[in-house]
């Protein structure tokens, strides 16, 4: 799985079980969504963002990858956390060209 440059990078520690990089491990940091969602092709099954436009600005259904949005009332740690149960949950169902919301 990948954390989009925009999710902190500390979250990963909270999904053991997966592995998890992030965005600018890879060098992606700087890469607008549409490249970023191609470079991860083969590579990585789930992309977990923050960017609540992303699903909407870019074409998920035909890509081999999932989208987990984030909704959380900021993208601190502090406030992502309790959206970790949810995060697994949906990881383990996830398939490519579907996104999920988590919010709430």
């Amino acid at each position: 799985m990948l954390l989009d440059a925009c999710v902190p990078s500390r979250l990963a520690g909270e999904l053991p079980d997966h592995e998890v990089r992030t965005a600018p491990q890879m060098g992606w940091a700087d890469l607008d969504d549409g490249p970023l969602l191609d470079a991860m092709a083969e590579r990585f099954d789930v992309l977990v963002t923050v960017d609540k436009s992303l699903p909407k600005q870019q074409r998920i259904d035909d890509r081999p990858l999932a989208i987990v949005v984030l909704r959380p009332k900021t993208n601190r740690l502090a406030d992502l956390l309790p959206h970790v149960s949810r995060l697994r949950a949906v990881l383990e169902n996830a398939r490519p060209g579907q996104v999920f919301e988590i919010s709430g």
